[in-house]
């Protein structure tokens, strides 16, 4: 996606649509297409593939032990998008003489990635690994939207049980008690790995 070809600003913009769209929306249609008897998922693998069974043998996605995963798919589709565009400016901003001086030395693509495109990429994905942890942790949206205020077993996080301890029992000093433990835990993981990045870079810095 870094090189010129005749389409690229039409691909960029197609792979952003999932962050464009409203969460609302976008959600709201994968909870219909992950409908055990009319979505559009159990009708595409297991009508048209056949790498699932159908009628009574279709797998639930939005309850049992598939809807964790169905939950993770939505959430990566929602947030890669995000990604995308970070790793995207990072990589506009590696000198390209870089790469050829590299490939005049007969580096291999491979090489390149490794030695060039990685170490120069990583304070861009310390950042985006730290922001998409905390936003994971946070989510809110996606488990509600898809399972409505019960989730099953399997996808109960942290944010759904804030949520039904303050607003559906009206425990709010429970509620409150989670999600202050939720804020002192978040921040303790994101000091211990700013500390570590950091450290490391200091390392990297006086080893060069």
């Amino acid at each position: 996606m870094q090189r010129r070809f005749r389409g690229r600003g039409a691909l960029r913009t197609l792979f952003l649509v999932p962050y464009a769209l409203p969460i609302y929306a976008a959600v709201i249609t994968w909870a219909f297409m992950l409908q055990r008897d009319n979505g559009l998922v159990n009708h595409f693998f297991g009508s048209d593939l056949h790498l699932i069974g159908t009628g009574n043998a279709a797998p639930f996605w939005l309850i049992g032990p598939n809807s964790f995963p169905a939950m993770v798919i939505v959430n990566v589709w929602r947030t890669w998008p995000f990604a995308f565009l970070i790793i995207t400016a990072g990589l506009q901003n590696i000198p390209d003489d870089l790469y050829e001086a590299t490939a005049i030395d007969g580096a291999s693509w491979w090489r390149q990635l490794r030695t060039i495109t990685m170490p120069m990429l990583r304070p861009v994905n310390q950042v985006l690994l730290l922001v998409l942890f905390l936003w994971t942790f946070n989510d809110f949206n996606t488990p509600f939207m898809l399972f409505g205020k019960s989730a099953p077993p399997q996808s109960d996080l942290i944010s759904i049980h804030i949520y039904q301890n303050s607003f559906q029992t009206w425990n709010f000093g429970s509620g409150s008690a989670m999600s202050v433990l939720l804020m002192l835990f978040l921040l303790v993981v994101s000091g211990i790995y700013l500390f570590f990045t950091s450290r490391g870079d200091t390392r990297r810095d006086s080893h060069a």
